[in-house]
């Protein structure tokens, strides 16, 4: 018998590299387990007031937002892309694009109407981590993974979607959220931070038997 089919909504921001490695690590975690799980993104921004074309590195954007020195930073950005790098995420700091991610919170809203969340969600993460595209202006992404261009810009244009992405974001107020990725399970069940794979595949078990337990 299988195990219980399980929802799991995240809230994340495509600028932040800890969400980028806890959705592979969920993923990797889904993938072992015995059963169906749906996902369901979340717009989250953790610098709302960032600039579409922000002049500047990654370092100087976290020196200025973190009121750290540039080398205490550049510390923190190895040791996070040693710990991408062990989940199978490949961070290539020095050639992220810093951006503010409301029209990518636009567009992944838009392709969750199309079934296509999941795969732009990857797509971008991958674009601004890995490859240096300007993730606030590139609407290729999106083509890329099989969703209309034109659609898109268009509902872009026409800021179809700002009020669920705020929505989104006042959904993580209200919940207490103070930073992400923040993950909730069957809508009662919260994990903080990126996890381990293991640490995932535990929180889906323990999730699975309470589920059982109550539909039983």
């Amino acid at each position: 018998m299988s195990a219980p089919p399980l929802t799991v909504d995240i809230w994340s921001d495509i600028a932040c590299p800890w969400c980028y490695i806890g959705n592979q690590t969920l993923g990797q975690a889904i993938e072992k387990y015995d059963g169906d799980v749906t996902v369901r993104y979340h717009s989250f921004e953790l610098a709302p007031d960032t600039p579409v074309d922000f002049d500047g590195s990654e370092t100087d954007f976290l020196v200025d937002h973190k009121g750290m020195s540039a080398e205490q930073v550049q510390q923190m950005l190895a040791q996070v892309t040693a710990t991408g790098a062990s989940a199978g995420v490949q961070l290539d700091f020095d050639a992220v694009r810093h951006t503010n991610t409301l029209r990518a919170h636009q567009a992944l809203h838009h392709a969750a109407e199309h079934g296509l969340q999941g795969a732009l969600l990857e797509r971008l993460f991958r674009a601004y981590f890995s490859e240096g595209r300007h993730v606030g202006r590139d609407a290729d992404l999106a083509e890329e993974v099989g969703l209309d261009r034109d659609q898109l810009l268009a509902d872009l244009t026409a800021d179809r979607y700002a009020a669920d992405v705020q929505r989104d974001i006042n959904h993580a107020q209200q919940m207490g959220v103070r930073g992400v990725p923040f993950f909730v399970f069957e809508s009662q069940y919260g994990v903080s931070g990126a996890q381990s794979a293991d640490t995932f595949s535990d929180v889906l078990s323990h999730v699975a038997a309470e589920v059982s337990t109550v539909r039983a």
